[in-house]
């Protein structure tokens, strides 16, 4: 029996053949069978309408079901059942995931939340229905291609007839074997006008937006296609400098699992987390609050490096076509879907240009059958046999053939003998024409249609965008992001301990002499004194070499600190002075800074975070003719090059001591800060708008649109919001002129005041009152301002007001003075009578773009660009 289950045995003709399939070669047909069932019928979607089978065959269900009610989910289930073989648990899931992406199915009850991850009620206790959108789009019996259900009960369709780019919008993800496809949801206005676009010969971009919202770098996207990635994240804003709130949440994630990793990081001492509270109903709100002593913006950018605050998405544009499994880009998807509802609406039109054309020919025939009283004739009514009578029938409507749309058939001429006698006797022939007239007038427009089928495929798209376009705003905000370096945002959770004796280091030896604070992911730098140094991970307990010289912790990319030399070289006995910096060597890797002969040592070291010179006091070993035998020397005359530099000769004698003289200044000078309004962070980079050297003190002034302002420091990981109207390098001598509409009293206000609060306090100059408008703010000494009335006074004259004159300096805190009493249309700010030309600020270049404040008043005219003015009309 076990022999027949593996043999086969055939006989052909009179010999007999025995052939042998094997086990294997069976495993091997079988499995191809059921990966090729699973790719097409299960996992991945078709480019005709964008579904997986089992979202065809329940948008199918529910389209038979629909009566304009909801109906039960589990109704839904049963009827879906009737084509999809594979248990009412997929299917359940599936019309769920449906539900949720909120564009085809209209939904009543509790199904769920994508944002927390709760799941939907049971589907006994759901409903839904088609949206008024899925039944404009997707469902056409007459343009749709059938096939039998799998137990041959029931038609359904092979692909449904959608004429919009239905997969970009709704997105989707599977898993078959041996492929998967990953395609992420896209807007819906951007779609339309991508097709649009597309139809024009014009180039689009498109690019993805998720539902969950948040912030998205598409710059390596690559079309959607294997290979492309997208960083999205969270959107985190502080509420204050002890709370930050998460109000949006990356794509994939839910609150739960994002808090789970929050925590995680907490737990592993790379954030500091004093408390988090989940308040997300509708809107995604949760509140990190941090420890004591922790910044604010370090913490933003270290929940993005460490936690699922920041995810890397991999798109996978597969899809099915013709049955085969296809590998494009979004790009070229939409493409093929814009031209499928080309062909579908050109298919409709050219079906309903054919059913006129029959309306037409009916009732032609009709008219004539009636106004000739074919019927009264008197061999019509003698006809022995209805052969004859149609026979007659047809001879009478000989002299009008040519003039009808088609030939005159035997069924053409039985549906005239099955008229009533009530509808001959109701028959006006003004009326007739009247039909026929605008019978033909609608052939000649679906003519006319067909004939420009791109404008009218154009047409459908806007036609769609004005309909339903104002429910589905961009969610994700497109931006560019800055890779964060983890090492700069990482809290210091660890303390890094020296056994110089033993010449152990790590952050085991709790015993051992303390260096500084560090945290687990960082690297160390060691220096000897025999001039070797590398470059190690921070570890529990490391053998470094005994009696090291230097040891601190390494900054890749550090430019400004600057380590100063001196070294002298064994086998010349000449001493040498360097200054070197080290941004980036192999981790573990020993290097030298001297020649590298031997008996070289270093004779005086130093570490310099900010690029500091000194002055140096030498001392020489007495010897004949050795005239000075004290010296000094200025290292910040030496130029700073790179760490295999062999340096300058200090001298060429045995020196006794070298000892610091002098702490000098930087060498580097100020440091060149720019802010780049992509990212809203400042860089030393170039990118962006130069603000200006900042050294020492030095601060940055934020004017936001809002009504507010902040001073910050020119640290690199500072945060700054969205709604910025002026950055600038903070100068305390500068007088600020602002008016605003105070929205108690109804009515404009100016002050006039220096800013002077301490740095990272939040200041909101125009009042407290949440409706207060800021109109419109200056920098110039003498501003003035023309007044321009309405209502019961708009035939009162302009009014001009000198500021300078009208109101003194006072305080931020001070309401200010009102304008007029008068109601106000437009206040304008005009040329002032003395230019203060040095007194623009320094981010003209922003300013000039920031003009997009709602607000009632009228836009100005620009009369000056050399105004110096910042007005937000």
């Amino acid at each position: 029996m076990f022999e027949e289950n593996l043999n086969q045995e055939e006989i052909q003709d009179d010999n007999t053949r025995e052939e042998i399939t094997y086990l294997s070669g069976m495993y091997r047909n079988w499995f191809l069978d059921y990966a090729s069932y699973v790719i097409l019928e299960r996992a991945v979607p078709y480019i005709n309408d964008g579904l997986k089978p089992v979202q065809r065959r329940i948008l199918h269900a529910m389209r038979e079901m629909d009566d304009g009610r909801y109906n039960k989910v589990a109704n839904v289930i049963g009827q879906t059942m009737q084509y999809h073989p594979h248990g009412d648990a997929s299917i359940g899931d599936a019309i769920v995931q449906l539900g949720q992406k909120e564009l085809l199915i209209d939904t009543q009850g509790n199904w769920g939340n994508i944002l927390t991850g709760d799941g939907a009620a049971a589907p006994r206790y759901i409903e839904a229905r088609l949206s008024k959108f899925a039944l404009e789009v997707l469902f056409n019996p007459k343009t749709t291609e059938w096939k039998l259900s799998y137990d041959g009960r029931k038609r359904e369709p092979v692909t449904l007839p959608v004429k919009f780019p239905l997969l970009l919008a709704q997105g989707v993800e599977g898993i078959a074997v041996g492929l998967a496809s990953k395609l992420f949801p896209h807007n819906f206005n951007e779609l339309l006008d991508a097709s649009i676009c597309y139809l024009k010969g014009q180039d689009f971009e498109l690019y993805p937006d998720f539902p969950t919202g948040g912030s998205a770098d598409f710059s390596k996207y690559n079309d959607g296609v294997r290979g492309g990635t997208i960083k999205v994240r969270a959107k985190i804003e502080k509420q204050d400098n002890k709370t930050l709130v998460i109000t949006e949440i990356p794509f994939s994630k839910n609150t739960t699992s994002l808090i789970e990793s929050i925590i995680k990081a907490n737990e592993k001492g790379k954030i500091k987390v004093k408390r988090i509270d989940d308040n997300t109903a509708a809107n995604v709100e949760i509140l990190v609050h941090l420890a004591p002593g922790v910044s604010s913006d370090k913490t933003i950018d270290a929940l993005y490096a460490f936690t699922d605050c920041e995810v890397s998405l991999a798109p996978n544009s597969c899809i099915i076509e013709n049955d085969k499994p296809l590998f494009i880009g979004v790009s070229e998807i939409l493409k093929r879907s814009a031209d499928s509802t080309l062909e579908l609406l050109k298919l409709e039109l050219e079906i309903r240009k054919n059913e006129l054309e029959e309306q037409w020919h009916s009732l032609s025939l009709e008219k004539i059958f009636i106004e000739e009283r074919i019927y009264k004739d008197k061999k019509f009514e003698e006809s022995e046999s209805m052969d004859m009578a149609i026979a007659h029938i047809d001879q009478r409507l000989e002299p009008w053939k040519p003039k009808l749309r088609r030939e005159i058939t035997r069924d053409d001429i039985l549906k005239l003998m099955e008229i009533r006698m009530a509808r001959i006797l109701k028959f006006n022939t003004d009326k007739a024409n009247d039909q026929l007239q605008a019978i033909e007038d609608e052939i000649a427009e679906v003519l006319n249609d067909i004939e420009n089928i791109v404008p009218f495929t154009i047409k459908w798209f806007q036609h769609l965008k004005d309909k339903y376009g104002k429910n589905f705003p961009r969610k994700t905000e497109i931006r560019s992001f800055e890779s964060i370096v983890a090492t700069k945002v990482v809290v210091n959770n660890e303390k890094l301990y020296i056994d110089r004796a033993e010449g152990f280091l790590g952050t085991s030896l709790k015993k051992a002499e303390y260096v500084c604070d560090c945290s687990d992911i960082d690297d160390v730098i060691v220096f000897h004194r025999d001039g070797t140094y590398f470059i190690s991970k921070v570890s529990d307990k490391a053998f470094i070499g005994k009696n090291p010289l230097y040891v601190a912790v390494f900054k890749k990319n550090d430019k400004r600190t600057i380590y100063n030399v001196v070294y002298k070289d064994g086998e010349s006995g000449v001493f040498y002075m360097k200054r070197f910096s080290v941004t980036g060597v192999t981790r573990d890797k020993e290097y030298n800074l001297t020649k590298e002969t031997k008996g070289s040592r270093i004779a005086y070291f130093s570490a310099n975070p900010n690029g500091e010179a000194e002055t140096l006091r030498v001392v020489l070993k007495p010897k004949p003719r050795i005239k000075k035998l004290i010296f000094e020397v200025d290292l910040g005359e030496l130029a700073i090059k790179g760490r295999q530099s062999m340096g300058n000769i200090l001298t060429k004698y045995d020196v006794h001591k070298i000892s610091l003289k002098e702490k000098g200044v930087s060498t580097l000078g100020g440091r060149k800060i720019w802010f780049d309004p992509d990212v809203l962070r400042l860089n030393a980079d170039s990118r962006g708008v130069f603000l200006g050297e900042f050294s020492g003190e030095d601060e940055i002034l934020v004017i936001y649109k809002s009504g507010e302002f902040q001073l910050y420091n020119y640290d690199l990981s500072n945060h700054f919001g969205d709604n910025i109207l002026t950055i600038e390098k903070f100068d305390q001598q500068k007088i600020l002129s602002a008016v605003y509409f105070d929205a108690e009293q109804q009515f404009y206000y100016v002050k006039r005041f220096e800013i002077d609060e301490p740095e990272g306090k939040l200041v909101r100059f125009i009042g407290e009152h949440p409706d207060n408008k800021l109109v419109s703010i200056t920098w110039v000494h003498y501003p003035r301002l023309e007044i321009t009335f309405g209502g019961k006074n708009e035939e009162r004259e302009n009014e001009i007001i000198e500021v300078a004159e009208f109101i003194g300096v006072k305080s931020w805190k001070a309401k200010g003075k009102r304008l007029s009493t008068y109601e106000v249309k437009d206040i304008t700010e005009i040329e002032p009578v003395i230019k203060d030309e040095d007194d623009r600020p320094e981010s003209d270049e922003i300013n000039q773009d920031i003009d997009d404040i709602p607000f009632e008043v009228n836009q100005p005219k620009k009369e000056d660009d050399n105004s110096n003015q910042m007005s937000l009309f």
